[in-house]
């Protein structure tokens, strides 16, 4: 364990589960636990639940669970330690020293930061420089003051290939944390130069305010035009939202989601503070969830040509997953953000909050657009124009949202309203997902939930057997010693029950919460998930007794060398014996 057990207990006494879930979720209550959509996955009907009793997240959807510490690294993206760390400055409790928090990925994590950091100010200086008089006047050409290059940290890498990596070195920095944050790379030759060069630098920040990569945009004609780092253990593109970090505590229920760095700084400097974009690649769904968990309604606002229109398209599909209520902005003349906001000079502020105020929502968008391709007085195009307009219709998942959307098309072109909605259920039948796969289910394990994987009768008393341990601490102290991991035939289930023997036999606790530290993300909700398993047998004591025999047989079936010197006479009185153990 990395960190002392009474530091992570004192840590999970005080921390408040709801009161963190609810910065990154809206939870409502629900008898006594909290229900809401959940984070981690697209859903339309809420099915993640906090316990407040238990300090506990389960979501019946996509079956993420664990303690707050998991939730944590689950939505940040952080590995144990970090996520601790978090916790613990919110709590405000120091981590002991010597526990190890800067060890493995967490220490070069914090060496990525920091090299990232010097690297911003390097930058920065060097736009201040004689060396950056282009760039700067790039910048203020393009209309930003040097307030707003400020509060943004923009910058400048030097033409030379060498600045950046030998003052990272000068710093302590070593080669390899220099190429593992991507700010240098080694050539064949066995010279290590900058990765950056001679471009305009935009830091990118994440939401706890570390520079954990750049952009970069070129001062001469050498392709790409922009440059941005590569996925690092401390960045990952397809996660970060460039400028929320200013952003989200200035949303205010509504998001614009521009095209690229300059767009989202013009914006800002306009006074749209709430605007915010992806960092050179298409829209993610990770990026979808991000931005949503902070805003009601997300306005896109993509460049007017053919390439924007596309990126309009996806980010429509994307976010029609999240829950909230999507916009376009259309800007006129085929103008980006910053280009219609410096043509109307004074006024551009103030017009560019008119077509904020007076867009559409993401199914007007639509329909204006099909309303462009087709001409409705040939009667031929206006049969495909109401066709793709079910095909529209049909893709909606609220019903009332549907229905008002029929009755205005209905009569706008004149058509008969109970054959558009016959047209648009037709194809909205076709649109319906599959029916959910069977799933397995044990003869004597009462499920409250589904596990689409195949499971052997050893697997699910394992299961069964972990989720009586890790709920009955007095049952797996008095069991433990005596059960060899050996019987377990999955890896991840042996390794669960080595750190629950290890715990029981320490005295110490045994829930979920408990062994968090030991394992990943996935393997924790894996984990979690087993509690709401429940036997039919009601005492704990009898039922891990039951099931330890059924795994005593199961691992002689499978793995006959293991226990060849046990008869089953002996195998019975192993039972027995633990039978008269008594709570």
């Amino acid at each position: 364990m990395f960190i002392p057990d009474e530091f992570i207990q004192e840590l999970k006494s005080k921390t408040d589960i709801v009161d963190v879930v609810s910065g990154y979720v809206q939870l409502k209550k629900q008898g006594k636990n909290m229900l809401g959509l959940c984070p981690f996955h697209s859903e339309k009907t809420p099915s993640f639940n906090v316990s407040t009793d238990k300090n506990f997240f389960h979501c019946f959807g996509c079956k993420a669970s664990g303690d707050v510490i998991t939730f944590i690294r689950k939505i940040e993206n952080l590995d144990y330690i970090e996520a601790v760390k978090l916790l613990a400055q919110r709590a405000g409790l120091e981590i002991p020293e010597g526990s190890g928090q800067n060890s493995g990925l967490s220490k070069l994590r914090n060496r990525i930061y920091e090299a990232n950091r010097a690297a911003a100010r390097f930058y920065y200086k060097c736009l201040y420089s004689p060396n950056g008089k282009n760039a700067l006047e790039y910048l203020h050409n393009r209309g930003l003051t040097d307030k707003t290059i400020v509060h943004f940290g923009l910058g400048y890498s030097p033409s030379s290939r060498f600045e950046l990596t030998n003052y990272l070195k000068n710093l302590g920095f070593t080669e390899d944390e220099i190429f593992k944050a991507n700010l240098g790379n080694k050539s064949e030759k066995g010279y290590f130069y900058d990765r950056f060069s001679d471009r305009v630098m935009f830091p990118i920040i994440d939401l706890r305010g570390n520079v954990v990569g750049f952009g970069g945009r070129i001062m001469s004609d050498i392709q790409p035009k922009y440059l941005n780092t590569s996925d690092t253990p401390a960045f990952n593109k397809g996660n970060t939202v460039y400028a929320m970090n200013f952003a989200k505590n200035k949303a205010d229920g509504q998001m614009i989601l521009a095209e690229g760095y300059m767009d989202v700084i013009s914006l800002h400097q306009a006074g749209f503070e709430n605007a915010v974009a992806t960092l050179g690649t298409a829209l993610t769904k990770e990026q979808a969830h991000l931005i949503a968990r902070y805003c009601k309604e997300v306005v896109i606002c993509y460049d007017a040509d053919e390439a924007g229109q596309k990126a309009t398209e996806r980010a429509i599909d994307i976010f029609r997953e999240t829950n909230a209520v999507i916009k376009v902005l259309k800007v006129p003349n085929g103008k980006d953000p910053d280009e219609f906001i410096k043509s109307n000079g004074e006024n551009g502020a103030a017009k560019f909050r008119l077509l904020l105020d007076k867009c559409g929502n993401d199914v007007e968008y639509r329909i204006a657009k099909l309303q462009i391709r087709y001409d409705t007085d040939i009667t031929e195009q206006k049969v495909e124009f109401l066709t793709e307009i079910a095909k529209l219709l049909a893709s909606l998942d609220n019903e009332i949202e549907r229905d008002a959307y029929i009755s205005k098309i209905s009569e706008e072109y004149s058509i008969d309203r109970n054959a558009l909605s016959a047209q648009t259920a037709k194809y909205a039948k076709k649109n319906e997902p599959p029916p959910p796969m069977q799933t397995y289910k044990a003869n004597n394990i009462q499920q409250n939930q589904n596990f689409n994987y195949p499971k052997s009768r050893a697997a699910n008393a394992e299961e069964v057997l972990l989720a009586l341990l890790m709920t009955n601490s007095d049952a797996a102290i008095a069991i433990c010693p005596d059960f060899p991991p050996e019987m377990f035939t999955t890896p991840l289930y042996r390794s669960v029950y080595e750190k629950i023997k290890e715990r029981a036999e320490k005295g110490l606790g045994t829930e979920p919460v408990d062994i968090s530290g030991y394992f990943s993300n996935e393997e924790n909700s894996r984990i979690s998930s087993m509690v709401y398993l429940k036997p039919r047998e009601n005492d704990p004591f009898r039922a891990v007794n039951i099931y330890m025999g059924i795994l005593e047989k199961e691992s002689r079936k499978l793995a006959p060398e293991k226990t060849a010197a046990m008869t089953d006479e002996e195998i019975m009185a192993h039972i027995q014996k633990n039978r008269k153990r008594k709570k």
